[in-house]
């Protein structure tokens, strides 16, 4: 059975951001790794309805095309659902914001087994998430379980 991952927005969006930092650099060629083993069928992506929303909201052309052409990729979709909703407003209640819940949730629903952000808030939090049933990792951890 194949891993299935989760990539929220910004980890989608590292490869375009500013390498002026290590990290960011790191992070970028990590995304990019695991970009290369979705395409080469290693991993599934999975995509959501909310993860589609977000990135279509984004005002920036290349970023939003680039986002969609990684999104195109993924082979399963959440759409979304009464289940998911109210799983993302048990993650609220525990300190989750509101779109990282829905994205958290969506990845839960289909059965996920890594959630990759970039966002330290988030990593800090989830960790701190009783019963997820997805692990939230960063893109460098993600490379490294993989």
């Amino acid at each position: 059975m194949k891993t299935v991952v989760y990539l929220d927005t910004c980890s989608i969006q590292r490869p375009l951001d500013t390498k002026d930092q290590i990290r960011t650099a790191l992070e970028a060629e990590a995304v990019l790794g695991i970009l290369s083993l979705v395409e080469s069928s290693k991993i599934s992506l999975l995509l959501s309805e909310v993860l589609l929303f977000e990135i279509n909201r984004n005002p920036n052309q290349i970023r939003r095309e680039y986002a969609l052409e990684v999104a195109s990729k993924a082979k399963d979709f959440v759409d979304m659902s009464a289940r998911i909703e109210k799983r993302s407003r048990e993650l609220v209640g525990q300190g989750i914001r509101f779109f990282d819940a829905v994205h958290l949730a969506s990845a839960e629903e289909g059965r996920a087994d890594y959630f990759c952000t970039c966002d330290d808030v988030l990593l800090k939090k989830a960790g701190k998430v009783t019963g997820l049933k997805v692990q939230v990792v960063s893109p460098p951890e993600l490379v490294k379980e993989l």
